[in-house]
């Protein structure tokens, strides 16, 4: 059974014991709306207690995962404001972060091109990440004026460590699929030939697997090393709004939108 809302820019299909949650807005390499993320989260929540779902696998259509939130309507009369940035957008992001963690069976993130901003905390909240040979993750809202949020600053430091996650949030350098897999950000990758094949071949050992053995190891692995993320979210929310109220977020969007260097302020 295969679901389509083009309002929302997200397919769901239950393919057998599978659930395929696919961002399906490729004309805007897969950035997110409330909608979106709203729609990601009710996919998962709503096969939760299914038991003939056996693992899940979240990818984008096109040649992208998922670059961020959209930012294309950000704008009032030539002036961005935070119309498609605010407390509602980070809320649904932190829930639909929240909503993979919380999955009872193995969610596979499958990246198919670049993840940036939230994109790279849907990726991450994955259990086990893979991606293209030619992918890469970007956590770049600096250069917005704004910060990492969706759980980010917990999911990266989590796998990579503080020095490693300061560099990608600070300095929002590309970080390339084979030096994401080097430096443990990420399980695997595939060349982009194969990278279908590999994920259908890595989802059918999932689930052909023990489901009660996977359920359990997820979550002891997840609240190890993931402690942190419900303040990451409380933390990156309050960030964020200040910042988004900040002239340095008004520059930064401009300076996106007429693709040229943003003049922040020097105080």
């Amino acid at each position: 059974m295969t679901s389509h809302s083009s309002t929302s820019g997200v397919v769901t299909a239950l393919d057998a014991d599978l659930l395929r949650v696919t961002l399906d807005r490729p004309a805007r390499m897969n950035a997110v709306r409330i909608e979106t993320l709203d729609a990601i989260t009710d996919a998962l929540e709503s096969r939760a207690g299914d038991s003939a779902v056996r693992a899940a696998v979240l990818t984008g259509a096109g040649g992208a995962f998922c670059t961020g939130a959209d930012l294309s309507t950000t704008t009032t009369n030539d002036r961005p404001t935070a119309a498609t940035i605010d407390a509602a957008t980070i809320d649904a992001a932190n829930r639909t972060v929240a909503a993979i963690r919380a999955f009872p069976r193995p969610v596979v993130g499958a990246v198919n091109g670049p993840a940036a901003g939230v994109g790279v905390s849907l990726a991450l909240a994955c259990d086990l990440t893979v991606a293209t040979k030619s992918s890469y993750f970007l956590v770049a809202l600096t250069k917005v004026g704004l910060m990492p949020d969706g759980g980010a600053t917990a999911l990266v430091a989590a796998s990579i460590g503080r020095a490693r996650a300061m560099k990608m949030a600070l300095l929002a350098e590309r970080l390339p699929a084979r030096e994401a897999l080097t430096a443990g950000l990420i399980a695997d990758v595939y060349s982009d030939d194969e990278f279908d094949s590999a994920v259908e071949n890595l989802t059918c050992r999932l689930t052909n697997g023990p489901g009660d053995a996977f359920r359990w190891t997820k979550d002891a692995v997840n609240d190890a090393t993931l402690t942190e993320l419900d303040n990451a979210f409380a933390r990156e929310r309050n960030g964020q709004l200040e910042l988004l109220a900040s002239p340095d977020f008004e520059e930064g969007v401009t300076a996106f939108r007429k693709k040229r260097p943003a003049a922040f302020r020097r105080t």
